[in-house]
C-alpha cells in the first residue's frame, strides 16, 4: 500500500485539504512544470526530482513534532495561484520515565559551552541544502533489530526534563554494526556531550541520517559512503539508560519520524 499523496496527471484541486501526523512527512508527487513556487508561509520548499520516474516532482515537507496548527501549501498551477491546506492531527504519542546520570539531567556549568557549541554545529549541518542527491535507491534500517523506543514518546528524564524523543530507537548490543540507510557522505563523526558517538550523513537536497550513541567510529568527514556500508558500531556513550542506537532522519531542519519517512518515500520506487 502506497503511503504517500499521488497526484495524477489531472491534479485535481477538489481535494483542497490533506491530513498529515505531526512529527511525520508528507510526499506529494505530480507531473513535471505542473506547479512551481511551493512555499508554506514565507518559507519556499524545493521541487526535486522524481528517484524513479524522470517525468515527475516531488515535494518532501517534514512536519514540525510541535507543530498544532493546520498548514497552507501555495503553489502557481497555469500561472494562477493556488493552495492547498494541510491539515495537521495530534498522534497520541507515547510517555517514557528515564534514569539517566544526574549531569546528563543538568550538565555541570563548565560544559555548558561545549553544549551549546555542539547544539550550534548541529543546526548549520542541518540548515544547509546540499544540491547534489546522493540516493537513488529505497532506505534501509541501519540494523536488523527490535525497536525498543518510538520517535515522538515524550520523555521524562529523572522526574523533571521533559521533552520528545526524536529519533527512533534499536535495540543493539555493545559493538554492533551500524549501517548507512542510503548513500551519501559524512559531515559529522565525533564524541558529543548528549549523543555521545555520533555520526551523521548528508544524502543531499536538505536530508540527513543520524547515529548516535556509538562507540566507534570509524569513518572521517568527507568520506562517500554506500548504502550498507559500516559507519559506526553501536554504544552506550551520551544520555542513554543502556547500549543502543538512536536513529534520526532530519528533512529541511526538521526531525522527522524514520520510520513513518522510510515507509513513504520508499513507496516512490513502487
Amino acid at each position: 500500500m502506497r503511503f504517500f499523496i499521488l497526484f495524477c496527471l489531472l491534479f485535481s484541486f477538489l481535494e483542497a485539504k490533506i491530513e498529515a501526523f505531526n512529527g511525520n512527512t508528507i510526499v506529494l508527487e505530480f507531473n513535471k512544470s505542473q506547479i512551481s513556487h511551493p512555499k508554506i508561509g514565507k518559507k519556499k520548499l524545493n521541487i526535486l526530482d522524481h528517484p524513479r520516474d524522470k517525468t515527475k516532482n516531488i515535494l518532501l515537507i517534514p512536519i514540525k513534532y510541535r507543530q498544532k496548527k493546520d498548514l497552507t501549501l501555495n503553489y502557481i498551477y497555469k500561472n494562477k495561484p493556488a493552495s492547498i491546506i494541510l491539515h495537521i492531527k495530534q498522534k497520541n504519542y507515547k510517555k517514557e520515565k528515564l534514569k539517566v546520570s544526574s549531569s546528563k539531567v543538568k550538565p555541570p556549568k563548565n560544559l555548558l559551552s561545549r553544549i551549546s557549541k555542539e547544539y550550534k554545529e548541529a543546526m548549520k549541518i542541518y540548515g544547509t541544502f546540499t544540491k547534489k542527491r546522493y540516493w537513488n535507491k529505497p532506505f534501509i534500517n541501519p540494523l536488523n533489530s527490535k525497536i525498543t523506543s518510538d520517535y515522538g514518546n515524550a520523555r521524562i528524564f529523572n522526574k523533571k526534563l521533559k521533552s520528545f524523543h526524536g529519533g527512533t530507537d534499536f535495540r543493539a548490543k555493545m559493538g554492533t554494526a551500524i549501517r548507512s540507510t542510503n548513500d551519501g557522505v559524512v559531515v559529522l563523526a565525533k564524541e558529543r556531550y548528549y549523543a555521545g558517538g555520533s555520526v551523521i550523513i548528508d544524502h543531499g537536497e536538505g536530508l540527513y541520517s543520524c547515529y548516535y550513541h556509538l562507540s566507534k567510529m570509524p569513518l572521517k568527514v568527507g568520506t562517500h559512503v554506500k548504502q550498507g556500508d559500516i559507519i559506526g558500531l553501536s554504544g552506550k556513550s551520551g544520555r542513554v539508560t543502556g547500549p543502543h542506537l538512536h536513529f534520526t532522519i532530519m528533512l529541511g531542519g526538521v526531525s522527522v519520524d524514520s520510520q513513518d519517512f522510510i515507509e513513504k518515500v520508499n513507496g516512490l520506487f513502487e
